[in-house]
């Protein structure tokens, strides 16, 4: 099989010559047979211009357009092309987690496939990374979208996930993003957290910078996008805070609450006992009473879940060898 065409199986079994690369752009793919061609001229120019080496991977995430087809046909004839093929439409955060895997670049940028996002802003963000930044992040200053469906609802949503997360940018949808590759590897990807990306980058410590992008009304085909993905958004942007938070400390979350409510139960049932033992009145028929019950028993419950969430967080890191902590460098004292 052709070595940079694998349609079925993932190549991370294969391990590839080193080769020394600068940068791996990496294009989720999904529909967009229109703009592949134009696509990758515009990326391998520029980066031919600007003398950085690379490699391109696009990874067609169940098209049914013919993207596939025309993946891996320009796959055979360009040097510069790896293309892969996933067995069905997975979503855009495992499309993006494969191309990862597959990248051997120094630097990754990740950029949309729809011709939205513009190549030629690869080497500004390059040059922006090179000041010491983790991860680059494009800010679609003038973005060409319809206003009430996109512009509006992603104002809020950027405006949200920047309180939540303590992460203050501007775009955080934006497709193009350049990472340095040691941060990627930190990064594990699962559900829809493509879009968080820069808060996952946040939590293993990454220094984070935004620079303004252009933006190009899309040419060809429809968007992917809709109001639809506003209830996904919120439950991942829950996962994402919670993981600040308490990655490492689960039980102080579960603690805290399982430690309110059984204390507010217990003083519910002082209280019930007071009026019965004390006061001689009847309790059986009162709510208050099943409150009680149910605040002390949730109270146990949360308990439980906090020490069972410990458990698996000690699992989690040890299993894996994972550090709950990130070096950024080690200075060596002067030697004699």
């Amino acid at each position: 099989m052709n070595a940079s065409l694998l349609p079925d199986e993932s190549r991370s079994s294969i391990a590839p010559a080193p080769v020394a690369l600068q940068v791996s752009v990496v294009v989720p793919i999904y529909n967009e047979v229109e703009s592949i061609p134009r696509l990758l001229e515009a990326i391998s120019t520029t980066l031919k211009e600007s003398e950085i080496s690379y490699e391109i991977i696009c990874i067609d995430d169940g098209s049914v357009d013919g993207s596939a087809k025309l993946l891996r046909e320009l796959a055979q004839t360009r040097n510069d092309l790896w293309a892969i093929i996933l067995r069905r439409n997975y979503g855009q955060t495992p499309a993006m987690a494969a191309g990862f895997n597959h990248a051997r670049g120094d630097v990754i940028v990740t950029l949309d496939g729809d011709l939205q996002n513009d190549p030629r802003d690869i080497p500004l963000l390059m040059a922006k990374l090179k000041e010491g930044y983790d991860l680059v992040s494009g800010w679609r200053k003038n973005r060409q979208d319809a206003m009430m469906t996109r512009l509006i609802p992603s104002k809020i949503a950027n405006w949200l996930i920047a309180r939540v997360t303590g992460v203050d940018l501007h775009d955080y949808g934006c497709s193009l993003k350049a990472y340095r590759s040691e941060l990627v590897t930190d990064m594990n990807l699962y559900g829809e957290l493509h879009r968080f990306l820069p808060a996952l980058a946040f939590i293993e410590g990454a220094r984070i910078a935004e620079v303004p992008v252009r933006h190009h009304a899309r040419q060809f085909g429809q968007s992917k996008y809709g109001l639809g993905r506003t209830f996904r958004v919120l439950m991942d942007l829950f996962t994402i805070y919670f993981m600040k938070r308490f990655l490492t400390r689960p039980m102080h979350v579960f603690g805290l609450f399982g430690l309110v409510s059984m204390l507010l139960g217990f003083g519910l049932g002082l209280y019930l006992t007071f009026l019965k033992l004390g006061l001689g009145q009847e309790i059986g028929d009162r709510p208050l009473l099943i409150l009680a019950v149910v605040l002390f028993l949730t109270g146990v419950q949360l308990f439980r879940f906090g020490l069972l969430a410990e458990l698996m967080m000690r699992t989690y890191h040890e299993s894996q060898n994972r550090p709950i902590y990130r070096v950024r460098e080690v200075v060596e004292p002067k030697r004699e």
